[in-house]
């Protein structure tokens, strides 16, 4: 917690060379928590990339990134804050198969809820709970098939101190789905929506699932965004409330 963790700055695409390599992790103690997945109780946390010659921030770093352009809103004397609120979507397959090689190219994409499903002959049957392509947005079960999970991965958040506001599924037929946190500072919610990803890929590996934050996994239906809500304050005001345009 004092002097870091050394770690290879080669091996990250886009950041050292092998021939300036050391960087250290510095631990943000603020965001210390217990893995909720780990068998053996283990610290996680959020660290930022210091260059060992200076102990200077490394200018790569998006948490560094993020640490600047909050210090560079308050010298700017435009704003003492600004707030963010993403709201990450996602979706949960069975299973998904991919090959990119030489002499094939494909991917196949298993999911009980896709549409494509409906007439498929299914183990155990096939009940016909689904939604239609583009249909769905705020079904409730059977069609919606991922509450639990998504249930869970909102009480998992919420135990590391991360409020949700909302959680349902998406537009999209295939299992899509959105977990909406409440709005922070850019740096917190930056740590947060990491933490998020982190949670929605292992709660649904639990479940035998797989999840995905790709903005396109499959054609023919809505694709995954993250809209982001935003806010500037100063002087304990809103700058983008008021009766003036978009106030």
């Amino acid at each position: 917690f004092t002097s870091g963790h050394a770690f290879d700055g080669s091996s990250v695409a886009g950041w050292k060379g092998i021939e300036a390599s050391d960087m250290q992790l510095m631990p943000d103690p603020s965001t210390a928590n217990i893995d909720p997945f780990f068998e053996e109780t283990t610290l996680f946390l959020q660290c930022d990339v210091i260059e060992p010659g200076d102990g200077k921030a490394y200018d790569r770093d998006p948490r560094s990134i993020a640490k600047r352009a909050e210090a560079y809103l308050k010298a700017s004397g435009l704003g003492d804050t600004a707030f963010f609120g993403p709201e990450p979507e996602f979706f949960i397959f069975d299973g998904v198969r991919w090959s990119n090689e030489p002499g094939k190219v494909m991917f196949e994409i298993e999911e009980y809820e896709a549409p494509w499903n409906s007439g498929a002959k299914l183990e155990g049957g096939n009940r016909g709970h689904r939604p239609t392509v583009k249909g769905g947005y705020f079904p409730v079960p059977p069609v919606d098939s991922t509450q639990d999970m998504r249930a869970e991965m909102s009480l998992i958040l919420e135990s590391l101190g991360i409020p949700v506001e909302v959680f349902h599924h998406e537009v999209a037929g295939a299992g899509q789905n959105e977990i909406g946190t409440r709005f922070s500072t850019l740096v917190e919610r930056a740590d947060w929506t990491q933490v998020l990803k982190y949670v929605v890929w292992n709660v649904a590996n639990a479940y035998g699932k797989t999840a995905t934050f790709m903005p396109k996994p499959y054609a023919g239906d809505n694709g995954s965004g993250m809209h982001v809500h935003q806010s500037i304050w100063k002087d304990g005001k809103n700058l983008f409330a008021g009766d003036g345009y978009a106030g």
